[in-house]
């Protein structure tokens, strides 16, 4: 099966030798992403839930691109260094997510690329 490679502007370039997304058949495996500005290349300023707010933004740009969105991911990893927040992590999920949600693994890790303290990686699939 044929394999395409899907990028957006409107998400951080890859910060090292892998695709912000790899499209198979209809399933799209999107890589991490951190809360980098896509304008800057710079980690944000503010707490966990601009961090996690970013980061959503960075998947969903990356999911338009593959002709999809949010609301076709089957699959979220969540990295946190810090599991304390989990609940904010929560509510950011919250918004950006409809049931029936995803589905979802949280680990908690030591340390994340560019000292972001959340990193989220998913799985899409695609109608038709």
């Amino acid at each position: 099966m044929a394999r395409s490679i899907i990028h957006s502007d409107k998400a951080p370039k890859a910060i090292g030798p892998y695709s912000q997304a790899v499209r198979v058949g209809q399933t799209v495996y999107l890589s991490g992403q951190t809360p980098l500005d896509p304008a800057t290349g710079k980690l944000v300023e503010g707490d966990i839930s601009a961090q996690a707010q970013r980061v959503f933004d960075n998947l969903a740009a990356v999911c338009a691109a593959a002709g999809g969105s949010l609301a076709d991911i089957v699959r979220v990893g969540v990295y946190l260094t810090d599991l304390g927040n989990f609940a904010a992590v929560n509510e950011v999920m919250k918004q950006r997510f409809a049931e029936p949600y995803p589905a979802r693994s949280t680990i908690g890790v030591r340390e994340l690329p560019v000292s972001a303290q959340v990193e989220v990686d998913a799985i899409m699939h695609l109608p038709g």
